[in-house]
């Protein structure tokens, strides 16, 4: 037995239909705008770029390179500080340790200027004392006739000194002399030192002005305690020259 459909408000559209509707529908949609409004919600519904994450990744690398960047400025300028500095702290030291080597310098030839000028002046060989019998003085009591050499008044045991420098030719007894000392000085002149009571260099040494090489007495052909001095040409008797004006020669005030 076959059914037939009634026809009716309660019959369902057909699919056909439906569909027919659907359409009909979107079109007028389509036709009155409406659907670019509803468009639009379906395309901003899609994910913005900031949601994929690729924009706050470029965002973050630029960030970082700007840090990175800034860092190795910073390190390099800190960098450039330092040797600028190190550079400069050399250049001192330099200087400091040229100004030392000049400064030690000077003061070493001031020193040597001092010790030639110390060195190369003369000095009595007494100490504050006088001269009691002048040179080429006749008597009897020089074998010569006459005195070769000065006096200088001198208790016994009165220090006696170098006049000069320069080196022990002579130490011991001298006849006449008694105990007698004889230096060749530095200028190429001999100096006497004659009747002292002891002597306190020896043969081969050097001696400075003003240092002590003995002690005055009265040994050999004397009357009392006194000290003969003599300058000479030689270590030889008898090329004695005049003991006053070769001190004066020096700047010794006699």
């Amino acid at each position: 037995m076959a059914f037939i459909c009634a026809t009716g408000k309660h019959r369902r559209p057909s699919r056909t239909k439906r569909t027919t509707a659907r359409a009909a529908s979107v079109a007028a949609l389509t036709t009155t705008g409406v659907i670019g409004t509803l468009a639009a919600p379906a395309l901003a519904a899609e994910p913005a770029p900031e949601q994929t994450g690729l924009i706050p990744v470029v965002t973050l690398g630029d960030s970082v390179a700007a840090q990175i960047d800034a860092q190795a400025d910073a390190q390099k300028q800190a960098a450039e500080e330092a040797a600028r500095k190190k550079a400069a702290e050399l250049a001192r030291k330099k200087a400091a340790e040229k100004a030392k080597k000049e400064r030690e310098a000077e003061e070493r030839a001031a020193r040597a200027a001092a010790e030639r000028e110390r060195l190369n002046r003369y000095v009595t060989p007494i100490s504050g004392s006088y001269i009691s019998t002048g040179y080429k003085a006749g008597g009897a009591v020089w074998s010569s006739g006459s005195h070769t050499g000065v006096d200088f008044h001198a208790a016994s045991g009165t220090a006696v000194h170098a006049v000069g420098s320069g080196t022990v030719v002579e130490a011991g007894w001298g006849g006449s002399y008694g105990n007698n000392i004889v230096i060749r000085m530095n200028d190429g002149t001999y100096t006497q030192y004659g009747h002292l009571s002891s002597i306190a260099v020896s043969v081969g040494q050097t001696v400075t002005p003003g240092q002590q090489i003995g002690l005055s007495g009265a040994t050999g052909n004397v009357t009392g305690p006194h000290l003969h001095f003599e300058a000479r040409t030689s270590a030889e008797y008898g090329s004695d020259i005049d003991p006053v004006s070769y001190l004066r020669s020096h700047g010794v005030n006699v």
